[in-house]
């Protein structure tokens, strides 16, 4: 569960920072709001899963409430869930 946890969180920081660095300007600057809508409801949706799978893994690696805290606060903040990953998240295992 770690490692698509890890993918999740992956995910959710790409499409917030495509809807705020992509779609945003176009919907702002050029007046385009059709993207807004689609990444805005894909990272919707990725936002849930993520706070989901962040509870659970929460509980599978024992997380004290900050470090759960701050899975939730990363996953709001442009780049929080990439620094969340390599600052809590236990190295992959190499296969």
């Amino acid at each position: 569960m770690i490692n698509a946890f890890r993918w999740i969180g992956r995910l959710e920081g790409v499409s917030f920072l495509v809807l705020l660095l992509i779609a945003m300007p176009l919907k702002y600057i050029f007046g385009e709001p059709a993207l807004v809508k689609v990444v805005g409801m894909a990272h919707g949706g990725l936002f849930l899963v993520y706070i989901l799978a962040a509870n659970y893994v929460a509980m599978e690696l024992n997380w004290t409430k900050k470090v759960w805290f701050l899975s939730f606060v990363s996953s709001v903040l442009p780049l929080g869930t990439f620094i969340f990953e390599k600052k809590y998240l236990p190295e992959a295992k190499a296969s």
